[in-house]
């Protein structure tokens, strides 16, 4: 069955907006009595649950054969061939602590290949998306990763492992190595965020473990749409499943992926 992606890119960013509204919403009102932990520094609370069925609901509608990926397991579903992605609120940490960095992340995945991707940062009012065969876009305007051509040249993203220390050492060094030789680094506690702004070149990069397909799969298509590159940090293309991304334009990217592998081989 063939769909119109453009028009479902247009209604889901509608439907983010209106459930980000939500989010606001209650973040004026939110108590950290209601947080419940899920694992080790692994927060939810009933707006993140909340605002994961009000994406379920709304995008059965707009594709009613599509199953789910979502992070608080709301449906199960599996679709034939369509599958959404959904973080219904990426940076939990961040809206607890009332700290004005955290987005709901929408993917679309047809077979095994993302098709479409929205992040919609909640505080600045910005929507990123992008469809099979589009560029990328924020809040109507075409977006493109950044033109700096070296690492010197960059501003590096990351985010720091909550729960999965396996690789510290590797990544402290990695950090260090970023210190001295890059713009600088920046943790914002949402990884839709980092590769969002990847796509619209605040970013020169942004590279983390341990994360979920519901943290990157929407900023991964969207980078890619806005002309940068993303693998993981083998250099290969197992960068949904593979807990593991690195992403950045197209002129630093082999410079970046190259620091990167060197400290985790």
């Amino acid at each position: 069955m063939k769909i119109d992606l453009q028009k479902i890119c247009e209604d889901t960013c509608s439907i983010a907006k209106e459930v980000g509204l939500f989010i606001s919403n209650e973040r004026a009102k939110f108590s950290t009595e209601s947080v419940e932990v899920k694992g080790t520094n692994d927060f939810v609370s009933y707006v993140d649950k909340t605002s994961e069925k009000l994406l379920v609901e709304a995008l059965a509608i707009l594709l009613p054969e599509s199953g789910y990926i979502a992070e608080e397991g709301t449906s199960t579903k599996k679709g034939e061939v369509y599958n959404w992605i959904i973080d219904p609120l990426d940076g939990t940490t961040n809206f607890i602590h009332g700290i004005p960095c955290y987005a709901i992340s929408i993917a679309l995945m047809r077979a095994n290949e993302l098709v479409l991707g929205v992040i919609y940062e909640i505080n600045m009012d910005e929507c990123f998306y992008a469809w099979e065969g589009s560029s990328a876009y924020m809040n109507g305007k075409k977006i493109n990763v950044s033109i700096a051509p070296t690492l010197a040249d960059s501003l590096i993203a990351t985010g720091f492992p909550y729960y999965d220390y396996s690789k510290m050492d590797q990544y402290m060094e990695l950090f260090k190595y970023f210190m001295k030789h890059t713009h600088g680094l920046r943790r914002l506690g949402s990884a839709a965020t980092d590769l969002a702004y990847v796509a619209c070149g605040r970013f020169e990069g942004f590279y983390e473990y341990s994360l979920q397909p519901w943290d990157v799969a929407a900023g991964a298509f969207i980078v890619k749409q806005a002309g940068g590159k993303v693998t993981d940090f083998k250099g290969k293309d197992d960068y949904i499943f593979g807990k593991e991304i690195v992403a950045g334009n197209a002129l630093v990217f082999d410079e970046f992926l190259n620091v990167v592998k060197k400290h985790f081989e």
